[in-house]
């Protein structure tokens, strides 16, 4: 599990992205370069880490479940994720 600080500091930064988005996109298109920069740095995008929705964990993240390899694993085992199955042959 992560810490709850990390994953709370993700959550905040989420918030701020969503809050600055559109401000930013007009900023982008004018070109003024110069407020875009005025801006809290955790409004951009790129700073945000996609983490696992149940332990938080950011390595191993599979972005079409929202949830880490490890997670999917225990879910697919028990019959949590429809259409999933452990694969034989």
């Amino acid at each position: 599990m992560a810490k709850k600080s990390w994953m709370a500091r993700d959550r905040k930064r989420r918030r701020l992205v969503a809050k600055y988005a559109e401000k930013r996109r007009r900023l982008k298109e004018a070109g003024d370069w110069e407020s875009l920069q005025k801006l809290p740095r955790n409004a951009s995008p790129v700073r945000i880490r996609n983490r696992c929705a149940i332990s938080g964990r950011a390595r191993g993240y599979l972005r079409q479940f929202g949830v880490s390899r490890i997670v999917f694993r225990e879910m697919a085992l028990e019959g949590k994720i429809p259409g999933v199955r452990k694969s034989s042959w």
